[in-house]
């Protein structure tokens, strides 16, 4: 998994997101049916593979990391909407473009502005 984004968790676990499109559809047809994936309400962001079962911890801080790589993080600079889902839950039609999915049902949670800057911080 050399060609996505690697990010350690506090908890220890890694999780891996896409760097564009074609990547974005390798993690995501390579991830398990029971891990849950993220990925910003809005287009342009890495799909983030948290993993099986992880704690509400991890999915905030792996939201925030997805949130932190997003277009509309670069361009907004304000909070960001991420939307949760299980792999299970996702389908790619013949016809759908690179890097884009359906999704049948999910969740959202919204990453404070804050928590992007503090994590742009730390990493740079």
């Amino acid at each position: 998994m050399t060609n996505y984004r690697k990010y350690t968790l506090s908890t220890g676990k890694i999780i891996f997101g896409g760097r564009d499109a074609e990547n974005n559809d390798e993690l995501v047809k390579s991830a398990k049916r029971n891990e849950t994936l993220l990925h910003t309400e809005a287009p342009g962001s890495p799909f983030v593979n948290a993993g099986e079962s992880p704690t509400k911890k991890e999915i905030q801080e792996a939201a925030i990391f997805c949130a932190r790589h997003s277009q509309d993080w670069r361009d907004n600079k304000r909070d960001i909407n991420v939307n949760i889902f299980l792999r299970a839950d996702m389908k790619k039609g013949l016809l759908m473009k690179k890097g884009t999915w359906s999704v049948k049902k999910q969740s959202k949670l919204k990453v404070k502005k804050a928590d992007i800057q503090k994590l742009t911080n730390e990493t740079n």
